[in-house]
């Protein structure tokens, strides 16, 4: 799939704005109201953003290191083509298309029955901004040729366009379940 650089630049922006805006709406509840389960198998509106955390946790400095090296300078191009393993990635995290799927989370990202407080959001909020920050930074180098490890396994890697998309993806649907465990 092929697109362009703009439009995907803004609409991952747009998707950080709106999960910043979420997060800070969050800060709003009570922590009883944010650790509030709907059941003893779902997660609360923290376990939510503590999952993200953790995956900001691995992404962010391997996303910053890999665009500090500048291994592959940015070229003028107008289109960014993803990667099939990378677009698969992405479209299976993106909640818009409307066919959310349930997942089993990796053991070291599920937060279940974690002891969580409003810091949690903070530091969510903190990694956002980042995320910002870097998607800004991106520019410098190319997205297709320039590739980061998955918290899968070192030797799997995707274009950092597809990275880019299936983190924020990943945000949107989660920030989608967050907002929905606190109604």
């Amino acid at each position: 799939m092929k697109i362009k650089i703009d439009r995907l630049t803004k609409e991952l922006n747009l998707l950080l704005e709106k999960a910043i805006a979420d997060a800070k709406t969050l800060k709003g509840f009570s922590e009883k109201e944010l650790n509030q389960r709907a059941s003893d198998t779902s997660w609360s509106a923290l376990e939510c953003i503590q999952h993200l955390n953790l995956y900001g946790d691995f992404y962010l400095p391997e996303i910053e290191k890999t665009i500090e090296l500048k291994r592959y300078p940015a070229v003028y191009m107008e289109e960014f083509k993803t990667g099939w393993l990378g677009n698969y990635f992405a479209n299976l995290m993106k909640a818009s298309s409307g066919n959310i799927k349930k997942m089993k989370s990796p053991k070291d990202k599920n937060p279940i029955h974690s002891s969580l407080n409003i810091t949690t959001i903070d530091r969510f909020i903190k990694q956002l901004e980042k995320m910002q920050a870097l998607l800004l930074q991106a520019k410098k180098v190319d997205l297709a040729k320039t590739r980061i490890p998955t918290s899968l396994s070192a030797m799997i890697k995707l274009k950092l366009g597809d990275t880019f998309r299936f983190l924020i993806y990943h945000i949107e649907r989660h920030m989608l379940q967050a907002m929905k465990a606190i109604e």
